[in-house]
């Protein structure tokens, strides 16, 4: 048994595996050693399930005033400002993203905290009018309890902050879960509350595979809400089974996004946008633009550019400053990559560019280099299924009602563009597509105060603004009467 790592955050203490074990964590892009940490059983998970319980019927954390649990939030995003460099690297390490992607992505989760800190005290609740002056009737939000997070090794921190901070802004203990292959950037995150103070048992991280260490925090009865990013087979896992308990649940699936460009588009603005689109951070986005739909009208000479600009593409790895996109997660990732292109050309897809691993400088990393799928048709399973990698199919349309059907024939539904230069068309399309975010001549952008979430099988639930918070409560109405009298309802018998 190895007790000397201590990679476990439980009831306000870091601590080993109970069963000792440990797991090396590699980097993607070279396979060299990042860390050991702990890798937690079932009993972990439910020791830190209990710790969470505990803490949370104490009122430890949910009787802190809302603006005093905002203060935390806020002094989270303060130490990520400071130390931005650390986490950075440790979240470029573990992904294999580029340093200057992981900046980015700090940045962005320091906004994220500091957006649910000053909103912490703003949503007390509302008054009802009972239609009685003797009636004081009110609906307020209470903390929903114990949440339980599981989250994805592509955004590990980013998608992490998502939740973790809605959750503290509310007044909930967790039980955090990150992907086992990057777990780093969760363990510096509990590391800062634990600085700041957070009581114990009202945070709590355990590290290891879904199966084993994931899973009682969708079954276990004393878990009151499951909050879970990632793929659609295991999201739909946890549905099922948190419905065994009648738990609340959040789930952020993926998407198979649309990215609709019209033929009086700006034609470079659309054209540098469907790279990023498609490419950016390895395509390994939930939101990325796989789907490339063009105005036949244009359509050759677009393809044309984009395969151009795609084999310009340098892969590297996180310190590599000429790089421009990084490598896959695993070994594993990367064959399913290979094999979603495999079935895309031999369902009649013709492939430009890429479709293969990098170059020999590459052997070490799981890359894959830019790929361009055109001739597609709605059946083709590459447009059909999620790949998550830089893949990007193409569908050409004529009409605007074509384009809006061909980007709606998909059961997912998180996000997707449309590139015009006509505000008329760009606001009918937007409002027909079926998709949570909608883009109008710009590809991936976000705002902390905005919802994000998608419509059919992308998933329930929002994070992030106003009804991300709400996700993390209940809601409660209570109705006083301040003039009580008989009703008489009954008749007295004596």
């Amino acid at each position: 048994m190895s007790t000397d790592i201590t990679t476990l955050y439980i009831d306000g203490a870091w601590s080993a595996a109970a069963a000792g074990g440990t797991r090396t964590i590699t980097c993607p892009a070279d396979g060299t050693e990042v860390g050991v940490v702990s890798e937690a059983t079932t009993a972990d998970t439910e020791r830190a399930i209990a710790a969470a319980k505990r803490s949370f019927e104490s009122r430890v954390w949910a009787d802190v005033p809302a603006a005093e649990r905002g203060d935390l939030l806020l002094a989270v995003a303060a130490a990520l400002v400071e130390r931005k460099e650390e986490f950075a690297r440790a979240e470029a390490l573990d992904t294999g993203k580029r340093l200057v992607e992981a900046r980015i992505d700090m940045d962005d989760i320091a906004a994220c905290f500091r957006y649910f800190g000053k909103i912490a005290d703003q949503h007390p609740g509302r008054l009802v009018d009972a239609g009685d002056p003797t009636v004081l009737s009110r609906v307020v939000r209470e903390p929903v309890g114990v949440c339980g997070m599981i989250t994805p090794w592509n955004f590990p921190l980013l998608q992490a902050a998502w939740k973790v901070a809605p959750a503290l802004a509310t007044g909930n203990s967790f039980v955090l879960k990150p992907a086992e292959l990057t777990p780093h950037t969760s363990i510096l995150l509990l590391d800062v509350l634990d600085g700041l103070g957070l009581p114990a048992g009202v945070g709590n991280l355990v590290l290891g595979d879904g199966a084993e260490v994931g899973a009682p925090l969708s079954t276990h009865p004393d878990v009151d809400l499951v909050s879970f990013t990632g793929g659609l087979v295991t999201g739909r896992r946890i549905a099922e089974t948190a419905a065994t308990g009648i738990k609340k649940v959040a789930l952020e699936l993926g998407g198979k996004n649309p990215n609709v460009v019209f033929a009086d588009a700006d034609y470079e603005a659309a054209l540098d946008n469907a790279l990023n689109a498609g490419f950016l951070d390895s395509g390994l986005v939930c939101s990325a633009g796989a789907r490339l739909i063009v105005q036949d009208s244009i359509a050759e000479r677009f393809v044309d550019d984009l395969v151009a600009r795609a084999e310009g593409i340098v892969m590297g790895g996180p310190f590599d400053e000429a790089a421009q996109t990084g490598p896959l997660i695993s070994a594993a990732h990367l064959e399913k990559v290979t094999e979603h292109v495999r079935r895309g050309v031999e369902a009649g897809a013709r492939l430009r560019t890429g479709g293969h691993r990098g170059g020999p400088e590459h052997e070490a990393g799981f890359f894959f280099a830019p790929t361009v799928l055109d001739r597609c048709d709605a059946e083709n399973p590459a447009v059909i299924e999620e790949g998550f990698g830089p893949v990007i199919t193409v569908e050409t349309f004529s009409t605007e009602e074509e384009a809006i059907a061909i980007a709606n024939h998909t059961e997912y539904g998180l996000a997707g563009a449309v590139w015009t230069s006509d505000r008329g068309t760009a606001h009918r399309v937007s409002r027909r597509l079926r998709h949570g975010t909608i883009w109008i001549n710009d590809y991936h952008p976000y705002l902390p105060q905005a919802e994000w979430g998608g419509f059919k099988m992308s998933g329930v639930g929002r994070e992030l603004g106003a009804s991300g918070l709400e996700e993390y409560t209940e809601a409660k109405h209570i109705y006083e009467n301040t003039e009580p009298a008989v009703s008489g309802w009954f008749p007295r018998t004596h």
